[in-house]
């Protein structure tokens, strides 16, 4: 079966265009790339991010992969007396309920995922929307093979 995967060099260019925002918005990042299946690809901690973020992008990017959406809207659906109130005490804490998650999709295929820490909720997605803008930007570099 052909599936449309993201390759190291692919995840590269999105972390540097992720760390290109941070940059600019002059905050340390980390940031994770993940596959669709949840397995690391690649993940990038910037001079001074916060020690905690590491964990936490990897688990933002799983989170995204693993719901199908961004962490920030399963923030809205998991708040107090909502639907999917408490899941991020499932999967051994690994479900993270606030923003700066996004899964990657191409021809509406879920195919990865970005997580981003280090900054405030809407730093983070800022951060995270611009790896995943490469991603849509440049989607001729993905490739297809047989997995």
């Amino acid at each position: 079966m052909n599936m449309v995967q993201i390759s190291l060099e692919i995840a590269k260019k999105m972390i540097e265009s992720a760390e290109k925002k941070a940059k600019e918005i002059n905050v340390p990042m980390v940031i994770s790339i993940v596959d669709e299946g949840g397995n690391f690809i690649a993940c990038h901690r910037m001079d001074d991010a916060l020690l905690v973020s590491v964990d936490i992008a990897q688990n933002k990017a799983w989170t995204s992969v693993a719901m199908k959406m961004t962490t920030a809207d399963l923030a809205q659906a998991a708040g107090v007396g909502k639907s999917l109130y408490g899941i991020n005490t499932t999967n051994n804490g690994r479900v993270v309920v606030f923003g700066g998650g996004i899964p990657l999709r191409k021809d509406e295929e879920i195919i990865g995922a970005v997580g981003v820490s280090g900054g405030s909720v809407e730093d983070d997605i800022r951060v995270a929307q611009a790896a995943a803008d490469l991603l849509l930007n440049e989607s001729e570099l993905i490739s297809s093979g047989s997995k």
